[in-house]
């Protein structure tokens, strides 16, 4: 009987996907065109070391029927065409713009892949990008990109917004983390072992002509402007209005406000080398990258203090759900090791609401978050294999799956290896992991494995995204 029902859930799949693939201009939801592959479910696959010959491909499989060849025609596998990077490594998943940004750590490479033509566009090399990035984002126009080159020490700025892509390479020692905001108007940056925080500002004609005369020239929160003898960008360290520098506690990341108003400053605290982790809401509108758009001025240290939203669990990573934010970090155990933690932050009254332990993982290592069906939020750590439970004997593994209904948390054993990415497959109940460099699938209703044998790759998954995702809310936050 459920063999049959299976057949008649497939059968009634197969002729959706065929009335949709008659006719080439045929759009199948929110005015999306029908790729030339007839999916209407997608997911993208960065995969490293895919052949002998090869560093690097994006694959995808049909995540409706969990299978990487064409429903029928097993000899018809997908990828994206035109795709040269090496050993890629992230994607930030776009769907609503029908783009994916996928970085490639083995050349260094930025590459912009169309998911309607399922092929690669744009893409920026390393003499753009200053060398190897420890975190890169495009802002979801385009117009913008944003890397941190943690060995060239350099902030690399990609402005596309005038026609041609213009870069400049702002200075910062030990920069290591950039935060961009979903409207793409802030960028920040994080700098390795450091309590402050620095952020770019687009110049006017005026403030280029006023800032040409060299450093003495310009502003006094300035650490670089490019460039020097008629800059274009500044890059700031976050004051105080009587200048004096915003302190955190080792901050790594933020996190941004459903309507962008707001950046929730991560600071790492213990994990990081620091002592107190916490939460920190600053507005965003003293920081605006765009020319002319800065208004008001950033918190005295007094009222930044006074703003902390202490959290004893460790701040890592963050995800904000409408009210509330959901925090992962390692917390110190008494023995001295790490242990994964979930805080859930009620942003109505910036209040800690619940703490609950989770999977182990490595303390300030960025973590991997996607909310999903059945409300389900789906937690992916590396290194987990080195924390408490490992430790002590105890069962472990690298994904959590957290119930954001009843609190409760399913940790997903036994340990395969780092999960480093997930994706929703939306209204199908069920996520995709790369997860010890393989794809896995898991039920979004009981955590329970769903069978992987037809979306297998050869070589080393890295990420995966959902291309048909309704949103870009569909993205890992790592």
């Amino acid at each position: 009987m459920r063999k049959r029902s299976l057949w008649w859930s497939a059968a009634a799949a197969l002729t959706v996907a065929v009335a949709l693939a008659g006719c080439g201009s045929t759009t199948y939801f929110a005015g999306r065109q029908l790729p030339p592959s007839g999916l209407p479910n997608r997911v993208l696959i960065a995969v490293q070391n895919s052949s002998a010959l090869t560093k690097g491909a994006l694959v995808f499989v049909d995540a409706f029927y969990d299978i990487r060849y064409a429903y029928n025609n097993i000899n018809k596998r997908f990828s994206i065409s035109g795709y040269s990077g090496a050993l890629p490594l992230t994607i930030q998943n776009m769907p609503e713009e029908q783009i994916g940004a996928v970085y490639g750590y083995g050349d260094g490479s930025y590459s912009l892949i169309n998911y309607q033509k399922e092929s690669s566009g744009t893409s920026f090399g390393t003499s753009q990008l200053a060398g190897l990035s420890a975190s890169i984002f495009v802002s979801r126009n385009g117009q913008y990109v944003f890397a941190a080159s943690q060995s060239a020490h350099i902030l690399s700025v990609i402005d596309s917004s005038g026609g041609g892509a213009a870069t400049y390479g702002l200075s910062l020692p030990g920069v290591y983390r950039v935060s961009v905001n979903p409207g793409g108007s802030v960028a920040l940056a994080f700098v390795e072992n450091s309590n402050y925080m620095y952020y770019p500002v687009k110049l006017t004609a005026q403030q280029t002509l006023a800032y040409s005369g060299g450093p003495g020239t310009w502003p006094s929160a300035a650490v670089d402007c490019e460039p020097q003898n008629g800059p274009r960008w500044c890059l700031i360290q976050a004051q105080s209005p009587d200048g004096t520098p915003l302190t955190f506690d080792r901050p790594v990341k933020a996190v941004f406000s459903a309507d962008g108003g707001t950046a929730y400053i991560l600071s790492c605290g213990p994990e990081c080398g620091g002592s107190a982790a916490s939460v920190t809401p600053l507005s965003v509108a003293p920081m605006i990258f765009l020319q002319g758009q800065q208004s008001g001025q950033l918190p005295s240290a007094a009222a930044l203090a006074s703003s902390m939203i202490p959290v004893p669990g460790g701040a890592s990573n963050a995800l904000i759900d409408s009210s509330t934010m959901y925090v992962v970090g390692q917390q110190l155990q008494a023995d001295g090791l790490f242990g994964g933690n979930l805080t859930v932050i009620n942003l109505g009254n910036n209040t800690v609401t619940s703490s609950t332990p989770i999977s182990d993982g490595q303390p300030g290592a960025r973590s991997r978050m996607i909310l999903a069906d059945d409300n389900t939020l789906w937690i992916g750590m590396t290194k987990c294999d080195n924390g408490y439970r490992a430790a002590n004997d105890q069962p472990y593994g690298c994904l959590t799956m957290y119930n954001t209904a009843n609190n409760s948390v399913t940790m997903i054993e036994p340990y395969l290896g780092d999960a480093t990415g997930i994706a929703d497959v939306e209204g199908l109940h069920k996520v995709y992991v790369a997860e010890g460099g393989q794809i896995y699938i898991y039920s979004t209703k009981d955590g329970s494995s769903i069978n992987n044998q037809y979306v297998t790759v050869t070589g080393t998954a890295s990420d995966v995204a959902y291309m048909d995702a309704t949103t870009d809310g569909n993205n890992t936050v790592y």
